[in-house]
């Protein structure tokens, strides 16, 4: 096993993973994918006879957490060629990547899981849903208004002409909202990335903005793809990304995606949890959402993790952890904390909860409940009474949520 030492071996990379996944790379999307790429974060295991044969990396970046912006390390880019599958490599991969994780510094690793059944096994556990609006049927649906709307109007312009404004209203957003993740300028320009084999039958991507009275206090990302029917037309708008820093921008921002003519869908595969759009909707049901994972957690610095995030109510609570792969982890832990910070100690005394670190990491970001976690088994209660007073803590006013797939 080696750690790449230069961006030359990319392409050596890019053909690891088109075997693992079973697809080519578009030539016309690799410069935007290849500038984010960081070499020095990259694992590969090579064969004498064949060459590369598995690879797994990671990008440095922050992500914002209940209470507070951290670095994490973004997995990426793991694949197997099929030729050397149930070997082990990956085994040896993923653990090697943790402890590199942990000497970089960084408390936590995340990723989106192509199964979520092989990342379990590595201390990964689910920490955030999105839910996916496959084509809700705009006839069908009216959004309703409690007040007079602000003042403002609504911008379209090309992404790239409005680059600085969309920067600016996510950097506003971000550190509220857990599981956003940080964007230089290359992410920025991979996101931005609108070359013709990422449409898939839609127009260019359009910015959407709202301008407040004083700024620009929202965005949304989003294209359309025309369609006819012997009844008329049956368009469909795709929502990229919607980002708001204030409800006036946010259900402005709607009504306009919920009204383009000749179109009767429209799509948004990154929706929240807790989206606000599914209560300003006069029929929730008309928006046919269904539920999907987005990010896998994994505790890497135990105590690190939990004394950087903040809790919704004041907590102490003493856990035993097991960590198959960290065994710095394992052990029991001391938790105290509240709104506005926290500690988490070694200690001898009695625990009150026992689990592993993949469902610490699973209610890391406040949005798995640590009592459905004890109903489905995972998490032991030791002291009676300690799961229902420490679950509470543990969640947060904003359900975790993510907008990239990195």
């Amino acid at each position: 096993m080696r750690t790449l030492e230069s961006i030359d071996d990319f392409t050596r990379v890019l053909d690891v993973l088109a075997a693992a996944f079973g697809e080519d790379f578009p030539a016309e999307d690799l410069a935007t994918t290849r500038s984010v790429f960081e070499p020095r974060r990259s694992h590969v295991i090579e064969h004498d006879d064949d060459g590369m044969v598995a690879h797994a990396a990671a990008y440095t970046r922050e992500v914002t957490v209940p209470g507070g912006v951290i670095p994490a390390a973004h997995v990426t880019l793991v694949g197997v060629r099929p030729t050397h599958r149930r070997r082990g490599l990956l085994t040896r991969l993923m653990a090697h990547q943790l402890r590199d994780v942990r000497e970089h510094g960084e408390p936590v690793a995340m990723l989106w899981a192509s199964e979520g059944r092989i990342y379990q096994r590595f201390g990964y556990g689910i920490a955030a849903l999105r839910h996916i609006i496959p084509g809700a049927d705009k006839r069908e649906i009216r959004l309703n208004r409690s007040s007079t709307p602000e003042a403002g109007r609504l911008r379209d312009a090309s992404p790239e002409q409005v680059r600085k404004d969309l920067q600016q209203v996510y950097e506003r957003v971000r550190p509220e909202r857990p599981g956003w993740s940080s964007r230089d300028e290359n992410w920025w320009s991979r996101l931005l990335d609108d070359s013709p084999s990422r449409r898939q039958g839609y127009t260019s991507r359009r910015a959407l903005l709202f301008e407040g009275p004083a700024r620009v206090d929202g965005y949304a990302l989003w294209r359309r793809k025309g369609d006819w029917a012997e009844t008329g037309p049956k368009g469909e708008v795709n929502v990229a990304e919607v980002v708001a820093a204030t409800p006036e921008a946010y259900l402005a921002l709607w009504e306009f995606l919920f009204s383009v003519d000749l179109a009767r869908t429209v799509r948004y595969p990154f929706a929240a949890p807790d989206e606000p759009l599914r209560y300003l909707v006069n029929e929730p049901r008309a928006l046919g959402d269904r539920v999907a994972d987005s990010l896998w957690v994994r505790l890497v610095d135990v105590p690190a993790a939990l004394s950087t995030r903040r809790f919704a109510a004041p907590v102490d609570v003493v856990i035993d952890v097991t960590d198959a792969l960290l065994p710095d982890n394992a052990g029991r832990w001391r938790l105290t904390g509240d709104a506005t910070g926290a500690a988490c100690t070694p200690t001898t005394d009695a625990a009150d909860l026992a689990c592993d670190v993949a469902d610490l990491g699973a209610v890391y970001l406040g949005g798995t409940g640590l009592g459905a976690l004890a109903a489905a088994g995972r998490v032991r209660e030791l002291r009676p009474g300690a799961v229902a007073a420490v679950a509470p803590r543990f969640g947060w006013h904003r359900a975790p949520s993510a907008l990239d797939i990195f």
